[in-house]
């Protein structure tokens, strides 16, 4: 759906909406309109982790500066990976601050720190100072996401402790979130707490990072399913697209269009996961979990039709779908799982608690699943979207639609693609390191489904 707002506010009207103090969204940069910016990016703080990655960049065809400069910039790497106490902040904290106004349109400032600490000595027990310097440095970040302009973005690189700083998911994710691709996601933390995942170049995450993978998406017959099929296939991949036999034209089109496999199934039937291990037959190296319905209504007038029909389709298919396709055998190598949860299943939504219900245990699910598809030598995460310009989000009233849209950082609604972007990245074979975790993909908003 057109926001038309947005398109009046960067035409006719940009003079009147900057004079009266109204909400100013800019058009996003996505891909494949540039991977990255050709200004320079500026690396902050101490430490050898900042000077590990000053050279990746260099070595990645980046102009880098090592020191507060005058020059316009397209991104900031802010390190505090080596702060001990919350005073150790600010410094670099004050360095960022200094250099914002050299920032770009579509500018990034990506934060690196270590995760929450516990003592080696007491595993139970956490470092007071420690644990409340890298929780300071995210605090940072998810204010600062809120002070950005001009379609600006800051987001985190969290490592775990014992896992190098320059480990293949980390620096994966350094192209991710400096990239276009990431263009709705803001004010996120991103958990990498394995070395595991395949080394990556910002040139190849750029390409088709995904070749020789097979996908398969549920749900895939239009709006955020028919993005997701078409980005990994883009990227690479070969996609067999699900979806119920009532959407089967719709399906047939997207999977013509990208070269895929149509497969017509009712994800909600006992033996779903087992008929698409035999339909596919190839190993699956990526499944995405997308078929999600909506059945919203006040939970004192919700009937066990409404609530037991969410939950079938948006949680339980998939952990039913999950076990089954273990059974069979049917994982390639290095399996990636990611289900579309929702930020309703973060904060909630009014008029939605069966949605909720199943979007929570989405997240649950993956934080739970992670160690046993570590074994399998794979990972299982989810993305949370929030407001995306979708057909359901169409039909909302003009007022709601309008305050979830400008609400956002980033001043307006994301679109299936955003979504599409963030799943091809935990797809990808770099993103071995990062597992039972939630992405929101949501200009950093939570409302909407």
């Amino acid at each position: 759906m057109t926001d038309r707002y947005t398109r009046l506010v960067n035409g006719p009207l940009k003079s009147l909406v900057k004079t009266l103090g109204l909400p100013n969204p800019v058009p996003l940069r996505r891909f494949p309109d540039g991977a990255y910016l050709s200004e320079p990016v500026l690396v902050l703080g101490p430490g050898s982790a900042a000077d590990t990655y000053a050279q990746i960049l260099l070595d990645n065809g980046f102009e880098v500066r090592r020191k507060p400069t005058s020059e316009k910039l397209q991104a900031v790497l802010a390190f505090f990976d080596e702060a001990t106490s919350p005073t150790d902040l600010s410094e670099t904290a004050l360095e960022v601050g200094g250099s914002l106004r050299g920032l770009v349109r579509s500018s990034r400032v990506i934060v690196f720190s270590r995760d929450g600490h516990i003592v080696p000595e007491r595993p139970a027990a956490m470092d007071p100072a420690l644990n409340a310097t890298r929780n300071g440095a995210l605090g940072l970040m998810r204010s600062l996401a809120h002070e950005m302009r001009g379609g600006g973005t800051v987001n985190g690189i969290v490592v775990s402790d014992g896992v190098p700083m320059d480990a293949p998911s980390a620096v994966s994710t350094l192209w991710f979130l400096l990239s276009s691709k990431s263009a709705y996601v803001s004010g996120q933390p991103v958990h990498v707490t394995t070395a595991d995942g395949d080394p990556v170049s910002a040139e190849a995450f750029a390409g088709r990072h995904l070749d020789g993978r097979l996908a398969v998406v549920t749900g895939a017959a239009r709006g955020i399913g028919a993005a997701i099929a078409q980005t990994l296939a883009r990227d690479g991949a070969t996609v067999v697209g699900v979806d119920v036999p009532q959407a089967g034209d719709d399906l047939a089109r997207t999977m013509n269009g990208i070269g895929g496999t149509a497969l017509q199934l009712d994800i909600t039937a006992e033996d779903a996961g087992a008929t698409i291990a035999e339909r596919v037959g190839a190993p699956i190296d990526v499944l995405v979990h997308n078929a999600g319905i909506t059945r919203d209504k006040m939970l004192a007038n919700m009937d066990a039709a409404r609530w037991d029909s969410v939950i079938a389709v948006n949680i339980a298919s998939q952990l039913r779908m999950n076990a089954q396709l273990t059974e069979s055998n049917a994982w390639g190598s290095a399996p990636r799982v990611v289900s579309l949860a929702s930020t309703s299943g973060i904060a909630g939504n009014r008029g939605q608690t069966n949605y909720a219900a199943s979007k929570a245990g989405v997240i649950g699910m993956v934080a739970a699943g992670a160690q046993p598809f570590a074994a399998q030598g794979g990972t299982i995460n989810a993305v949370a979207p929030g407001f995306i310009e979708t057909e359901m989000t169409a039909k909302m009233p003009t007022l709601t639609r309008e305050v979830a849209r400008r609400v956002a950082s980033l001043q307006q609604g994301g679109l299936p693609v955003d979504v599409a972007e963030t799943i091809a990245f935990l797809s990808a074979g770099a993103a071995g390191g990062i597992s039972g975790t939630t992405l929101r993909v949501c200009g950093q908003n939570l409302v909407g489904a």
